[in-house]
């Protein structure tokens, strides 16, 4: 048997997606190549090499279902009325919504999940503009999204357990001065087909030189 060919980076930037239905919930993931990935995440950039990111890497099933019970509730919660009106919905959203449920109905089995976090001086995010604060963590865990499509896992990311952040992390046992900043649950693909996802055209989203354009 031959193994599939590396992805080049064109492939790995255009084709690393949010899984929710395909993943393979009964095969294992080991651990050590959810690190080897995370290795490669640590080289993203950060502010002044500060490095206060902080990672949890869950296994373990009962914590695994006890965080999921967590972020389902967080899910209903949040997508209710969205959920009873399901079929009055563009089917690009239905099927989005849809997806996000399926996910939620099955988080509990996906093998890994992994939650990048910060810790803050006192766990409190500054007033006003954060930009540059997550900066110097959401590159690193796109990165490990990105390593972990390289050898061939798949992620799904998402902070709606954000909601009920302060639960997951009595869940736990974060100390208050960590702050969580996304869920990606990672396993192997059910499929090996993967596209660029639908996007505007650039025409569409690009301002040159100002917002009118011709600066």
């Amino acid at each position: 048997m031959t193994s599939e060919p590396p992805l080049t980076c064109t492939e790995l930037l255009t084709t690393t997606r949010t899984v929710r239905r395909r993943l393979d919930l009964d095969r294992e993931v080991d651990p050590e190549l959810v690190k080897d990935c995370l290795r490669i995440a640590l080289q993203a950039p950060n502010g002044n090499n500060r490095q206060n990111w902080r990672w949890i890497l869950l296994t373990d099933q009962r914590i695994r279902a006890a965080v999921a019970e967590v972020y389902r509730a967080a899910f209903y919660d949040r997508n209710a009325q969205a959920l009873a009106r399901l079929d009055e919905r563009p089917a690009g959203t239905r099927s989005v919504l849809t997806a996000a449920r399926t996910l939620a109905d099955r988080i509990h089995r996906v093998p890994v999940l992994v939650i990048p976090c910060l810790e803050l001086a006192g766990g409190r995010l500054p007033e006003g503009n954060q930009a540059g604060l997550w900066a110097s963590l959401l590159p690193a865990a796109w990165s490990y999204a990105l390593a972990a499509r390289s050898r061939g896992l798949v992620t799904a990311w998402t902070t709606v357990h954000l909601d009920r952040e302060r639960e997951v992390a009595d869940l736990l046992g974060l100390p208050p001065t960590v702050r969580q900043g996304a869920l990606l649950p990672t396993a192997y693909p059910s499929g090996t087909t993967f596209r660029p996802g639908p996007r505007m055209p650039l025409e569409e989203v690009l301002h040159h030189d100002g917002w009118q354009g011709g600066g």
